[in-house]
């Protein structure tokens, strides 16, 4: 299969927020190890809303390692992961082998206008630069396609996950978060979309205390620490857990997530 129409002639560039260009690409392994996978339903649900299939064309945006882009590829559609971070797309390359991978931002996509018929994002609206990200998604729709946003996010309903997450958020400084970004109003003040739909699944994910560890050392600023600090946030989540014998199910810790989708619709 060819490769899709790229713009690589052009100077791409777009900002990537130092801590996710120096954490994501020291802590990609971490990244791959620790964080979970997208439950089926939540795939399945984008799948459905979007009208996914072997004739779609779907852009990964900001793929990371490619989580997504795996669960995705039993719809045979064409997909195209984009991935600013050598190390992530490194990743996503030995663990999603024969995807197209590309060298982009989501302020500069590096692909032709209107060649896809989804873009989908990861765990990653936040860093983005919202109305230009959004100028750049909908030129590279075609007319009527959607957009699709998903994310695993801790369920700090549970004690001990709030704790953990008190412990590592300490360290965030001014690093963009989900929570607080506001994404969702400024796409919706762009009018480029339809009004985002939303849908809530719990997401229980079991592991070992390696993926646990795992999953907090692939958190971008505290992958940017020094060592003896990561080291010492580490330690207190294994301390942390230690204590709550809530958090296992034998020996295997029981993870509680919340997987949040949202989708919409390209304005013509």
């Amino acid at each position: 299969m060819a490769a899709l129409p790229s713009r690589r002639g052009e100077v791409l560039s777009g900002p990537i927020h130092d801590s996710a260009a120096r954490g994501f690409d020291r802590a990609a392994e971490e990244y791959e190890r620790g964080r979970p996978d997208y439950p089926t339903a939540a795939i399945d649900l984008l799948v459905s809303e979007l009208r996914l299939g072997p004739c779609s064309t779907v852009i990964d945006l900001a793929a990371g390692t490619g989580k997504l882009t795996r669960g995705l590829t039993p719809t045979g559609a064409r997909l195209v992961a984009v991935e600013p971070v050598a190390g992530m797309r490194a990743q996503l390359v030995r663990a999603v082998p024969g995807v197209e991978v590309l060298a982009g931002t989501a302020e500069a996509i590096p692909l032709e206008d209107g060649v896809a018929d989804a873009v989908l994002v990861a765990q990653a609206f936040h860093w983005f630069d919202v109305p230009k990200a959004a100028a750049e998604i909908r030129r590279v729709l075609r007319d009527g396609g959607g957009l699709g946003v998903i994310w695993n996010v801790w369920d700090d309903s549970v004690a001990w996950v709030a704790r953990m997450q008190k412990l590592v958020g300490a360290h965030r400084g001014e690093t963009p978060q989900r929570g607080t970004s506001g994404w969702r109003e400024q796409l919706a003040a762009t009018g480029l979309f339809t009004p985002l739909a939303e849908r809530d699944l719990t997401h229980v994910v079991h592991g070992t205390l390696d993926v646990l560890l795992a999953r907090n050392a692939s958190v971008s600023f505290i992958a940017t620490l020094p060592e003896s600090e990561r080291a010492q946030v580490l330690e207190g989540v294994r301390a942390l857990v230690a204590e709550n014998p809530e958090a296992w199910d034998g020996d295997e810790l029981v993870m509680p997530y919340v997987t949040q989708v949202t989708w919409c619709w390209a304005r013509s």
